[in-house]
């Protein structure tokens, strides 16, 4: 499960020039662990090879049109969580606290609840304990699948394999309590959100340089694989 966490992080995160290279590793890599169910490899596949086979810029102005832009696909957890109530605030210093106890320090453009940064933790922990913590969310990920699939994007796939990873059956009441906080549907107008306090998407996620930390300790981990085998 670690590396398939791992993977997906990178997924999720900005497009760049050494995911677009290494998205076979990638996907090999997932294969390998053999960590998601036949079915959830299939539904992956066309991210993978269009992350592999489009122009990076397309694959970037596909991203951000998705996640930059949308709230109802914010890559924030409790922005589906907490919305804009003061439950938010605290929820992301007790997540920060949790990332320290276990050891896991975030740099200074990072926010805890970026989907990207919380698989990162994860994918550290133990599987019984990991499976756990990508289980609680899980009516997250359910309904960011739904949205994704109305939408037509593959990005679905990353969503539906978390919740095949955390072995969950998301609360049917707890997705539609997503609503509450995110409405499926964008408003007309998104200049009111991209310009409120909770418009970070695009900052955190560009910021972290996209994927290329995830991918190289992937690529790592595959080193390291190979140098024991060869023992």
């Amino acid at each position: 499960m670690r590396t398939t966490l791992k993977a997906f992080a990178a997924l999720l995160g900005y497009p760049s020039q050494e995911l677009k290279e290494h998205a076979s590793e990638v996907a090999q890599a997932i294969r390998s662990e053999d960590a998601l169910p036949r079915a959830a490899l299939r539904r992956l596949q066309p991210l993978l090879d269009r992350l592999a086979d489009d122009e990076l810029l397309d694959s970037q102005s596909a991203y951000s049109e998705l996640f930059d832009r949308s709230r109802s696909l914010s890559l924030h957890l409790f922005e589906h969580v907490h919305g804009d109530s003061r439950e938010r605030g605290q929820a992301m210093i007790d997540l920060g606290q949790q990332y320290i106890e276990s050891g896991f320090y975030l740099e200074a453009s990072e926010l805890p609840d970026f989907i990207p940064v919380f698989l990162e933790y994860a994918s550290f922990l133990p599987p019984g304990e990991a499976r756990e913590t990508i289980g609680q969310p899980a009516h997250v990920f359910a309904a960011l699948a739904e949205r994704l699939d109305k939408r037509g994007s593959d990005y679905a796939a990353i969503f539906r394999g978390l919740v095949a990873l955390a072995g969950a059956r998301p609360d049917m009441a707890a997705v539609a309590g997503v609503d509450d906080n995110t409405p499926p549907v964008d408003p007309d107008v998104e200049d009111d959100w991209e310009e409120t306090p909770v418009s970070f998407s695009a900052h955190a996620a560009h910021e972290m340089g996209g994927p290329t930390g995830p991918v190289a300790r992937i690529r790592a981990a595959n080193r390291a694989k190979a140098q024991e085998a060869g023992r």
